[in-house]
């Protein structure tokens, strides 16, 4: 897909609907970090539309370390797609990609679904980096996959989750994405602590529908950051999730896509 001078990967799931519903993902991620079990309970309803960031996975480009930059990317990409209204889904810094959107095109978006993320200035933001790198050292060291220790908790039951989440990951097995590159973590998390460092909001952020979801054990963004968020979205709801982590959405994926879907019904 041709947009803003480059070439963007997308992946579009699901039946035609006049409202698609957009999938903005995590740190270092690419369109095959998005959960089978996920993306299919979301497209029994709708089209679902996943774009790879800028020099991500299979996208070209120069990666950018600025979440406005990327949300300026997003909405070229939906313009290039000619989609004038849409629902939104953003998980972790998929979710701060989403805040930046809204401050860019609130007219674009009817509905908004925020995962595992924080504000501007959040409480606890700027320690991700150092949580994402310990995580991955003592996974290396051990191991696994990082992602068993920055997304879930360590209970039987987190640790079961993540052995089924890492089994569906591998589900796909034509068309994979490009891997992701050290260089997108390192200016992902520029960004991630740009977003740390910004001031925080002063005034309310969106006033069109809002869910929020958090797992409320979320070591990389702490849960605190759901209850600002909610504070700053005066038509939000919240759901937190217990004995869970940052995976809240890949952990919980049933009561997790049942309340997303229950939500963006019209």
């Amino acid at each position: 897909m041709a947009a803003a001078g480059t070439q963007f990967a997308v992946r579009e799931y699901g039946a035609h609907s006049e409202v698609p519903l957009v999938l903005l993902t995590h740190l270092g991620a690419n369109l095959d970090s998005w959960d089978p079990a996920v993306v299919d309970a979301l497209a029994l309803d709708r089209r679902l539309i996943a774009i790879d960031y800028r020099g991500v996975g299979a996208s070209a480009g120069v990666v950018a370390d600025t979440f406005d930059a990327m949300a300026a990317d997003v909405i070229a990409v939906l313009g290039a797609l000619e989609y004038e209204r849409i629902d939104l889904f953003g998980m972790s810094m998929g979710g701060m990609v989403a805040q930046a959107l809204l401050g860019q095109a609130p007219e674009l978006v009817e509905r908004v679904v925020l995962a595992g993320t924080g504000p501007q200035h959040g409480p606890g933001l700027k320690a991700m980096t150092g949580v994402a790198i310990r995580s991955t050292v003592r996974a290396a060291l051990t191991r696994r996959d990082p992602k068993q220790l920055l997304f879930f908790t360590r209970s039987a039951a987190g640790r079961a989750a993540a052995s089924a989440y890492l089994r569906r990951l591998t589900e796909r097995n034509r068309n994979r994405d490009s891997s992701v590159t050290p260089a997108v973590f390192r200016a992902q998390l520029r960004a991630v602590n740009r977003w740390g460092d910004a001031a925080a909001p002063s005034a309310p952020l969106w006033s069109s529908p809002t869910l929020l979801i958090h797992g409320e054990e979320d070591r990389m963004v702490p849960v605190v950051n759901a209850h600002a968020l909610h504070a700053l979205l005066p038509d939000s709801s919240l759901a937190t999730f217990p004995d869970s982590g940052h995976g809240v959405v890949f952990q919980h994926s049933t009561a997790v896509t049942d309340t997303i879907r229950q939500f963006l019904t019209r």
